[in-house]
C-alpha cells in the first residue's frame, strides 16, 4: 500500500447522454458504442503519458504527470470520439473535466480535493466541452495559454474563493461565448429516492453519501438481514451520479429496471432510472426485503 502525496493532473471523461443512448438503440448496441468511446478514450490517455485509474460506467479516471499531458490527452480524446460515425443516428460525444494540484495516492487510487475539483469540472462540462481550472492553465508554457479561455467563476464546495472556469479550445472554430453568464448555476441536480422496510430516504444536494448495513452505528440506513454485512455498502453522489460501492462479504445486488440482475463484490456501479438493490441476496429469492429506487430530474 501507497500513501503518497504529490502534484498531479486528474482527468474525468465520459459519454454525453448515454441514457438516451440505451434508451434509443437498446442495451446491447447501446454498450457496444460506450465501450468502443472508452477503448478511444483509453489509448489517447496513454499516448500522453497518463494511466486510466479505473472505469465506471461510462466514465474514465484518469492520472497525468503534469497539466500540459492532460491537455492533450483531453483533445485527443475529443478528436478520437468526433471521428467515430453516428450509430442508428446517434452522434456519439462525450465531455471532458481535469484539474492540477496534490492528490493523495492509495492503493493505485487517487483522492483528495484536486480528485473532487476535476471530477466538479467535467460535471460542469457540456457534451463536446472540456473544462479546466485556473491551477491547471497556470502550468502551461506561454504557447499554450491562447487555446484556453475562462469562462466563468463559481462557488465550490469547501473553498472560500470562487472557483475559475477554463474552456480548451480543441477545434478550429468555436462558438462557444467567451465570459458567458452563469451558465452553470441554474442547474438543478438529480435527487435518489430510496424506500426500505416502508421507510423513505431522499439523497438531494444537501448529501453525498448514504451509508447501509447491519450496524447500527455509523449507518444511515440499517439493514435487518443476517447476510448483510455490518457496513455493507454505501451510495455516492458523484457529479450528477449515484454511486452504489458494495463492501460486504456476500455482495449487493442490483437490478436496474428491465435488465439482468448483477451482484458487486468489492466493486461500483452507476445508478440509472430506477431499480431494486439486494444486501446479500438475490431478488429471485423468496422472502427477500429489498431497496427500492429511483432516480428523480432536480
Amino acid at each position: 500500500m501507497t500513501n503518497a502525496q504529490n502534484d498531479k493532473a486528474i482527468l474525468f471523461a465520459d459519454v454525453s447522454g448515454s441514457t438516451r443512448l440505451y434508451d434509443k438503440l437498446g442495451d446491447t448496441e447501446a454498450l457496444h458504442a460506450v465501450d468502443r468511446c472508452l477503448n478511444r478514450m483509453r489509448r489517447a490517455v496513454e499516448a500522453f503519458s497518463g494511466r486510466v485509474v479505473k472505469t465506471i460506467g461510462d466514465e474514465v479516471m484518469a492520472v497525468f504527470p503534469n497539466a500540459v499531458e492532460a491537455t492533450q490527452a483531453a483533445c485527443e480524446m475529443q478528436l478520437r470520439i468526433e471521428d467515430l460515425p453516428p450509430v442508428s443516428g446517434v452522434k456519439l460525444a462525450i465531455r471532458v473535466g481535469f484539474h492540477f494540484g496534490a492528490v493523495i495516492e492509495e492503493n493505485d487510487d487517487y483522492f483528495g480535493d484536486t480528485v473532487n475539483v476535476a471530477a466538479r469540472m467535467v460535471g460542469l462540462a457540456k457534451s463536446g466541452q472540456i473544462l479546466t481550472t485556473a491551477e491547471a492553465v497556470a502550468e502551461y508554457p506561454p504557447i499554450m495559454k491562447d487555446a484556453v479561455r475562462e469562462i466563468d467563476r463559481l462557488p465550490v464546495k469547501g473553498k472560500a474563493d470562487e472557483l475559475a472556469v477554463f474552456e480548451v479550445i480543441w477545434q478550429e472554430h468555436s462558438d462557444l461565448t467567451m465570459k458567458a453568464s452563469p451558465i452553470f448555476r441554474d442547474a438543478k441536480p438529480p435527487r435518489l429516492h430510496l424506500r426500505y422496510r416502508d421507510a423513505d430516504y431522499v439523497m438531494d444536494a444537501g448529501r453525498d453519501t448514504l451509508a447501509m448495513g447491519r450496524g447500527v452505528q455509523n449507518n444511515d440506513i440499517v439493514v435487518r438481514d443476517q447476510r448483510a454485512s455490518r457496513q455493507h455498502c454505501r451510495i455516492e453522489r458523484r457529479r450528477n451520479k449515484f454511486v452504489l460501492i458494495d463492501q460486504s462479504t456476500n455482495g449487493t445486488f442490483l437490478t436496474v429496471s428491465g435488465e439482468p440482475e448483477v451482484v458487486l463484490k468489492r466493486e461500483e456501479a452507476i445508478l440509472r432510472q430506477h431499480g431494486q438493490i439486494g444486501f446479500g441476496h438475490s431478488a429471485t429469492e423468496e422472502g427477500v426485503e429489498l431497496m427500492s429506487y429511483e432516480i428523480v430530474a432536480g
